[in-house]
């Protein structure tokens, strides 16, 4: 691909992602209730029945946290608004500690008390976040999302981050996740950048090398994400609810893609520290990119990746869901960066050709979280537009260096010098 045509860098494609953020960071706005941050409809309103839930929550501080670095006018008192929720609302539990999945978006109900691994490494990341655009009070939430992972996510024993607890952190799930797990590398890496402790680091190689190294590089890079205690695959798991939000039966390609971005931002952080990374990073991430390329990409007649596939590679869920896309336009933009093959290039651009053409809506704001096999808008899965969290790191991600994250690197004026 001639650099003329390659739009990563380019000075005109740059401004478009610009535009589309502003227009974006607008419609999230619009998720902001009295208790953090509501599930916005696919009209842009709140869907009350939805209550307000802690990933959510979690993940809009870290949005507004870059866009207040960013200099958005508005963005910072919204990022305040979620640290406040998370640090003295009616999310955060202060008699057994962490937080609860879910409240009522005003008012003192809590609608479910369990406390998720998943949406604690969003607490972990909004915090890390918000701290490195020095938000008020990130740096109080940051210590309470530390000790929470330290006290109850993080096994010394496994090496791996457990699930799901009880409401008293007396019983947890039998269940070892890989969602969780994976998204902990993200929150880990940024906690590493505003920390300066190399223990998330070392945590984060230990996750990557299990969950990929050993269990995905040998199943053709279909990334499994169910386990047992003992971290045993489990093949079968939800093949009777295959269509799970955060727990799909087989392989959820959109996952091997973002572990492709993940891996290569590691290996670019333990440079820029002056270590020595595995050696497999990058080989891995790019058998992760191609498998979800081989697998999902348009192999069922029709364009867009599928949401999930069977351990053979065939469709399961046909449904095109956003976040997929999106994740494969960040790892396609960091595998050329560090390979400089024209090829994750040519993807960059198909990707983003997709989205144009199939996801964006310019009518009610924002993009269509889901489409069906035809590319028509359907909620098999999501119903609504939720948050704009995976959607801040397609308009935001081509624009950095891999090092350090996404808002410590705005922090330290790396937007654009790439």
């Amino acid at each position: 691909m001639s650099p003329l045509l390659n739009w990563i860098g380019n000075p005109a494609h740059t401004r478009w992602l610009e535009t589309e953020l502003d227009r974006i960071l607008e419609f999230g706005r619009n998720g902001k209730v009295t208790n953090g941050f509501g599930w916005i409809s696919n009209t842009g309103g709140i869907r009350e029945e939805m209550g307000t839930h802690l990933w959510i929550t979690a993940r809009m501080v870290h949005v507004y946290a870059a866009a207040a670095v960013m200099g958005r006018p508005g963005a910072r008192s919204l990022a305040a608004h979620g640290i406040e929720c998370l640090t003295n609302g009616i999310l955060r539990d202060r008699v057994n500690g962490g937080w609860f999945a879910s409240v009522a978006n005003e008012g003192d109900q809590v609608i479910d008390r369990k406390k998720e691994a998943y949406a604690h490494m969003f607490v972990a990341l909004g915090a890390a976040s918000a701290t490195a655009a020095d938000i008020p009070g990130a740096r109080e939430l940051l210590d309470l999302a530390i000790d929470a992972v330290n006290t109850h996510f993080w096994s010394d024993t496994e090496n791996m981050c457990l699930d799901n607890w009880d409401e008293a952190f007396t019983e947890c799930d039998d269940y070892r996740g890989g969602n969780a797990n994976m998204h902990a590398v993200e929150a880990f890496l940024i906690l590493h950048d505003v920390t300066h402790d190399d223990v998330w680091l070392d945590r984060s190689i230990s996750i990557a090398s299990l969950l990929i190294h050993k269990v995905a590089r040998s199943n053709h890079y279909r990334v499994n994400e169910h386990f047992d205690q003992q971290w045993n695959p489990i093949l079968d798991y939800n093949k009777d609810a295959p269509g799970d939000r955060f727990r799909a039966f087989g392989g959820t390609p959109g996952h091997w893609v973002e572990w492709g971005r993940l891996l290569v931002q590691l290996r670019a952080t333990l440079l820029a520290e002056g270590k020595t990374p595995p050696s497999w990073l990058v080989e891995d991430a790019e058998g992760l990119f191609n498998g979800a390329v081989r697998d999902a990409w348009s192999t069922d007649g029709a364009p867009g990746f599928v949401y999930s596939v069977d351990w053979e590679g065939k469709p399961v869920i046909r449904s095109r869901i956003r976040w997929v896309i999106v994740e494969a336009i960040g790892s396609a933009y960091a595998l050329h960066q560090v390979t400089g093959d024209a090829k994750y290039a040519a993807y960059y651009q198909e990707f983003w050709d997709y989205c144009r053409d199939y996801l964006m809506d310019y009518e009610t704001g924002s993009w269509w979280q889901e489409l069906n096999e035809k590319n028509e808008v359907s909620s098999l899965v999501w119903n609504g537009k939720q948050d704009i969290y995976h959607l801040l790191h397609c308009l935001l991600v081509p624009r950095l260096p891999l090092t350090p994250g996404l808002v410590p690197a705005l922090a330290d004026g790396l937007l654009d010098h790439i």
